[in-house]
């Protein structure tokens, strides 16, 4: 197939709105809204962030099957994306609306059953999101240039989010900054949702082929798809790492910097880079392949986060160098697998005659799932065993145990885990990659319109 048009890759870009929010704030404000705001202690904060999302793992599947049904029923992914992408914004305005209940346990059970709801609302946006790339096009290269769109438009989503949220939260101060914020992050999470319906519409949706008839199949395609489970095991383990340092941001400008105002700086500068490098990702992935693209950045990243764990001994200035350098490289690990799952997709198509998307999407969705939400989770457990002391005074004094808590929880512990998916990284993860310059096309064959 062709190259898609401006129109299509932007629009379907759009819907990053939707998930760089919600994949980032919960991560970066959740946790310290129940310990700051609300004076649960860090390990039960830490849960609660953890046990909706878990949810998702369980859920996410069954999503993908839902998704595959409606394309093959409906013709189209879009209107379950809709519908999932607007109650996922109103629902995520709820979950810090801080209803005061009167007590601290009334009020964190407020949080974990509206946060039940998100999370199966984002389940029905991003599992069709994620299935589409497949299914927009079947050029290998293609591929390549409407993930980085997605990337840089989901770093702008990121930024956005996760450097203004905070900004809302802390500049009202209370609760009464994060029901505003929570306000914020829901217009855009709509914003998201209607414009990848919008900016989709009329753009191919691959061949309608029938899903597989049961359970037991899909499961024996996933024991035989070796490629799929490597793939996936290194995007979870990544995306574990990035969610634990995504958690410790807030606590770092506070207690490591000495200054709240520059979490927003930090996290501008982790994911600014994003919106610089794409074009240079791309242009490695044509010339030195997807996989060597994946390593290189993940290398990068990998570095620049142990470098990281000197941060309370670096002047601020440095500290702000090895974040970019790490935004460097998260930039590409977001880019490469995201761009090789469709590839695979398609392959597995292929072999099976069966509808695929829907149902890998949801299996890639809950992995990513659980490792954000696992992520946020592990960082509370690390601020606990330094001694982390919750109070409803973000001000509260930290003993020096807790402030190195915060550094490694930030720094070496998402090295560790991201230097980890290295040996995981194969030729086996991508199904047979073309050379570099070569294409990769399924015959033509009969396709649909959403």
């Amino acid at each position: 197939m062709s190259a898609l048009g401006t129109r299509t890759r932007l629009g379907y870009s759009l819907g990053s709105f939707a998930t760089g929010a919600f994949g980032t704030v919960p991560g970066l404000l959740l946790l310290p809204y129940l310990t700051d705001t609300m004076a649960v202690p860090a390990a039960v904060a830490g849960a609660i962030v953890l046990l909706p999302k878990a949810w998702d793992v369980l859920f996410n599947p069954i999503a993908g099957r839902i998704s595959d049904s409606a394309l093959r029923k409906h013709g189209s992914r879009r209107p379950l994306l809709a519908v999932g992408g607007l109650v996922l914004a109103v629902c995520f305005a709820a979950l810090f609306a801080g209803p005061g209940l009167g007590s601290t346990a009334a009020d964190a059970a407020y949080v974990v059953g509206v946060f039940f709801v998100c999370a199966t609302a984002f389940a029905f946006f991003q599992v069709p999101f994620n299935a589409l790339p497949a299914e927009l096009t079947e050029d290998y290269h293609e591929r390549t240039r409407l993930t980085s769109w997605r990337i840089a438009v989901l770093a702008l989503a990121i930024l956005v989010s996760g450097a203004v949220a905070p900004g809302i939260a802390d500049g009202i101060g209370g609760t009464g900054g994060y029901r505003v914020m929570g306000v914020f992050v829901g217009v855009l999470i709509a914003v998201g949702a209607v414009g990848v319906y919008l900016g989709t519409r009329g753009a191919p949706v691959g061949r309608l082929r029938e899903p597989t008839p049961g359970w037991r199949e899909l499961l024996r395609t996933m024991r035989e798809w070796r490629a799929f489970r490597w793939l996936l095991a290194v995007y979870f383990v990544q995306a574990l790492g990035v969610a634990t340092l995504l958690a410790g941001v807030n606590y770092v400008a506070r207690y490591v910097l000495g200054d709240p105002g520059l979490q927003s700086m930090l996290f501008a500068g982790f994911v600014g880079p994003a919106l610089l490098v794409m074009p240079v990702w791309d242009r490695i992935g044509r010339t030195g392949g997807k996989l060597t693209g994946f390593q290189v950045s993940s290398v990068l990243l990998a570095i620049a986060l142990g470098a990281l764990a000197f941060a309370q001994t670096m002047a601020t200035p440095a500290v702000f160098v090895f974040v970019a350098l790490a935004g460097v490289g998260y930039a590409g690990i977001q880019v490469f697998p995201l761009a090789i799952l469709p590839d695979l997709i398609s392959a597995e198509e292929r072999r099976t005659g069966a509808t695929r998307a829907g149902i890998t999407a949801g299996v890639w969705t809950a992995a990513e799932t659980l490792g954000l939400a696992v992520g946020p989770g592990l960082f509370g457990l690390v601020l606990s065993m330094g001694g982390y002391v919750s109070s409803a005074e973000s001000t509260a004094s930290q003993p020096d145990s807790a402030v190195t808590a915060i550094t490694l929880g930030f720094s070496a512990l998402p090295a560790v885990l991201v230097a980890l998916a290295l040996p995981l990284l194969r030729r086996s993860v991508l199904g047979g990659e073309p050379r570099p310059g070569g294409s990769q096309a399924e015959p033509a064959g009969r396709r649909g319109t959403s």
